[in-house]
């Protein structure tokens, strides 16, 4: 099969040749060639040392941060490329890095330590596509698997286990038997994952298009960097409302919804609080409070994950808000205007809309208000309505030229104007409010 090059790829790889070294285009790029997608990155694995490689593009600009790995990454005609040496890394010591790195003159040795067959394959625009774990056969089949003993490849990188799963949800594949096995059997090595490299990986998988499907087969891997999930596992809700147990319900949420990780992490957060405030009475179950107890958990996964602090309160205020009920009336929307960004109202009406499509028929049909109060955020905005101090049509200034003392009874009368402007008792102009803050003069 004939993989199209970029320019700047293969006249690096021919420069590299032209020095009397080998080289191949490798891992990723080529999975994604051969799937028709766009590969977001090139990477190049070349019998050259890394001062060779150095050498061979002394014209070029270079940064060397993986050095250490044999990495140097080129600028090339403006595209960045990772350019490594081929290597056989040894023993793992901590189940993320290797001891040390040895240098090979086979790509073959390299090709041998990658981590799935899919990512083990290179291409060369000359001599084609090498393929030495069937990579072809599994992108075929729609499989993630292990290049060589599962077991021995997570015990290696226990950042491989996420991978796995990831790939299989971006990508939509199946995860091979035997490499399933080894990621359930050995999960808790995640434990010795950095949060962060968790959270990237863990955000990706929530975006693919085969989530639902692997966050399913895969939830008790999930649990070990995310414990409050587990539960919600098999928690039986025992309402009319719901046909689904607590677990099952987020993902069934979960599925209806294609938008941003910040709505998507939401989804899946929002009934996280369920098991810790369930009751029961002759009506069946009862989840009184659990929209707090959910919240103060979704902080709690989110901070140790080490979101940053924009995405945790985004997410935060939407698990919150996610079983309150609003009016797709005006003066209700202004209020929840003044709480959150519009943005953020769009986002809670997408999280509505898909808790409310996961419940059990005839309770499952979305609230009108989540189609009519975006409506109204977007005329609301049109007309610049008054929605924040910053807007109303007098100031703090005003008021203290009208005789009002500076302290609180003076932030206590612009809070009352903007309500009653919000509220529709008064209009955002000059002469009415300070006639309405005159008569109530201290």
């Amino acid at each position: 099969m004939k993989i199209d090059l970029p320019m700047p790829v293969e006249k690096a790889i021919r420069r590299l040749e032209a020095h009397g070294y080998t080289a191949w285009a490798v891992g990723g790029c080529v999975r994604d060639s051969l799937l028709s997608r766009v590969p977001n990155d090139w990477d190049i694995t070349t019998s050259a040392r890394p001062e060779e490689t150095a050498a061979c593009f002394s014209d070029c600009r270079t940064l060397d941060v993986g050095i250490k790995h044999g990495t140097l990454t080129v600028i090339m005609d403006g595209m960045p490329l990772e350019i490594t040496t081929y290597r056989d890394d040894g023993e793992y010591a901590d189940h993320r890095h290797p001891v040390a790195v040895t240098f090979s003159g086979r790509v073959q040795d390299d090709l041998a330590r990658r981590d799935f067959t899919v990512n083990a394959m290179a291409y060369h625009p000359e001599r084609g596509l090498l393929d030495l774990y069937e990579g072809q056969t599994a992108l075929c089949e729609r499989t993630i698997a292990c290049v060589g003993d599962a077991e021995k490849r997570f015990s290696e990188d226990g950042l491989r286990i996420l991978r796995a799963i990831r790939f299989a949800a971006v990508l939509d594949f199946t995860v091979d038997p035997s490499t399933a096995r080894a990621i359930h059997d050995q999960k808790e090595l995640l434990h010795y994952i950095a949060a962060e490299r968790i959270r990237e990986e863990f955000c990706k998988l929530l975006m693919g298009i085969g989530a639902v499907r692997i966050l399913r087969e895969f939830r008790d891997v999930i649990a070990v960097f995310m414990p409050e999930i587990a539960p919600t596992f098999d928690f039986l809700q025992n309402s009319r409302y719901h046909c689904y147990d607590v677990y099952e319900h987020s993902l069934r949420a979960l599925q209806e919804s294609n938008a941003d990780l910040i709505t998507r992490l939401a989804i899946y957060l929002h009934d996280v609080g369920k098991p810790h405030t369930y009751t029961e009475d002759a009506e069946g179950g009862h989840f009184k409070g659990h929209g707090a107890v959910s919240t103060q958990l979704a902080r709690d996964v989110l901070q140790r994950l080490r979101f940053d602090n924009a995405t945790i309160s985004a997410v935060v205020q939407l698990v919150d808000y996610h079983d309150r009920d609003f009016p797709a009336e005006e003066r209700a929307v202004k209020r929840l205007m003044c709480k959150m960004s519009d943005e953020n109202i769009l986002r809670l009406m997408e999280v509505q809309r898909c808790d409310r499509l996961a419940h059990a028929a005839p309770y499952n049909e979305p609230k009108p208000s989540v189609w009519e109060i975006p409506r109204l955020v977007r005329r609301l905005r049109a007309e610049d309505a008054c929605l924040s101090l910053k807007s109303l049509a007098v100031t703090g200034t005003d008021l203290l030229t009208l005789g009002y003392p500076a302290g609180k009874k003076l932030g206590e009368m612009l809070a009352e104007l903007l309500e009653r402007v919000i509220d529709g008792e008064l209009p955002n102009e000059r002469e009415a409010l300070l006639s309405y803050a005159e008569k109530r003069l201290p």
